[in-house]
């Protein structure tokens, strides 16, 4: 990738940091309710719509029978070239608000104390807004190599929606050198992130009568035999690593987030549903973690389950996976980032990003956009109008090392 970069050290202007250019976007966007259990149809459709206008043809790839979609746009190079170049990625859909107290509505967004307020502004339509909102001075740019747009749906309940638009570049051929993921990070270039693993898990028991428990099987007890299997198991990641300090969290966790079971005082319950995940640094496989839990279920647990009642059985179901994402310092991308944003620290989280499947498609990626991370999903949800206007910066630099004059 031979991409200029310019330096990031000249201030942005008061002027700007009041009314960014890209808040018409970033509030239309906002105003669209597309928490992940709603269609994002309406929003994507709109931006394609946008995009379709100004000559820019978009691929949508679709989800849940078609009521959900991602879009893949391309802004070629001068000479119509659409290999190579760089993707800004954002995903389109946001976190409920239910149970939330909230100082304004959520999805109509307002401007308060420098800050824009609303579901997503922060996580993540802060960033898409500000890329679209450059489409314009993009196509008026003699670019030498293409810039790429990739949104995605169902990032937040386990990064659904983006492996079929992947899946659907790599059947067309479409081989982008970088991609820059636009989560909140302040700006600041996220070079690794553990990946995420969710799965639920079912256990069988057998109904009876309370006062004749030796004649069922408690779903619920042995469901709660394997809950603290797992919690030893993140103790024991807790205690004895692997590490890594640039984390914030420097190990491996695992944790149950969802439970249900039972429905009378007086019965055996027959059936126990819970959910677990686990966030694994990256250097760990993913895969010998579930083994550990499944084989303890496998050869401890429904031994045991069966010699009181042959009905006990234990079932999983994956959930959601989202691979890590390693840090490459070598990585033409890296360096990019870190000369457009002048930040050469090393920075790792241990929340997901949709980084790690670009990255095991080949596609080198990091991680930078408007906003800090506390306060995504959180009521009063913002992103502070000089972020927006620092990403901004940000993508002008980016553009402008994209252009034929940048490499001439």
């Amino acid at each position: 990738m031979t991409i200029a970069a310019e330096s990031a050290q000249s201030s942005t202007p008061s002027s700007e940091v009041s009314s960014p250019a890209a808040l018409p976007w970033v509030t239309r966007l906002v105003s669209m309710d597309t928490v992940s259990r709603h269609p994002n149809l309406g929003l994507i459709e709109t931006v394609r719509d946008d995009l379709r206008a100004r000559g820019i043809d978009a691929t949508l790839t679709y989800g849940h029978g078609g009521k959900w979609a991602n879009l893949f746009a391309t802004l070629p190079a001068h000479d119509g070239s659409t290999d190579g170049g760089i993707v800004l990625s954002g995903h389109t859909d946001v976190v409920p608000v239910d149970g939330q107290k909230w100082d304004s509505d959520p999805f109509k967004p307002e401007i308060r104390d420098g800050r824009l307020y609303g579901r997503g502004t922060c996580d993540m339509k802060g960033f898409i807004g500000t890329a679209l909102s450059l489409v314009p001075e993009i196509q008026q740019t003699k670019l030498a190599k293409p810039l790429h747009l990739a949104l995605s749906f169902d990032e937040e309940v386990g990064c659904v929606g983006a492996p079929l638009m992947i899946e659907d570049l790599v059947k067309r051929g479409v081989r982008p050198e970088g991609c820059i993921v636009g989560e909140p990070t302040s700006m600041r270039p996220i070079v690794a992130h553990k990946g995420i693993n969710a799965y639920q898990c079912c256990v069988r028991g057998h109904a009876a009568h309370s006062s004749l428990t030796p004649r069922g099987l408690n779903a619920i007890e042995y469901a709660a035999r394997l809950i603290c299997y797992i919690r030893d198991m993140a103790d024991e990641f807790r205690a004895r690593g692997p590490f890594d300090e640039l984390y914030d969290v420097p190990f491996t966790t695992a944790q149950t987030s969802t439970i249900e079971g039972g429905n009378a005082i007086n019965t055996v319950p027959a059936e126990c549903r819970f959910a677990f995940e686990f966030r694994n640094l990256p250097t760990l496989d993913p895969d010998a973690i579930f083994a550990r839990i499944e084989q303890y279920a496998r050869e401890t647990l429904v031994p045991k389950m069966q010699r009181e009642n042959a009905a006990g059985a234990i079932e999983f179901m994956k959930i959601a996976a989202a691979p890590g994402l390693d840090d490459s310092e070598q990585a033409a991308i890296t360096q990019l980032v870190r000369a457009l944003t002048s930040d050469q620290s090393r920075h790792k989280v241990a929340y997901g990003t949709e980084a790690g499947l670009f990255a095991r498609a080949g596609i080198p990626s990091v991680v930078c956009g408007p906003g800090d991370i506390e306060q995504a999903h959180k009521p009063n949800e913002f992103v502070s109008l000089e972020q927006l206007a620092a990403c901004e910066g940000f993508l002008r630099k980016l553009v402008r090392g994209l252009s034929v004059e940048a490499h001439t």
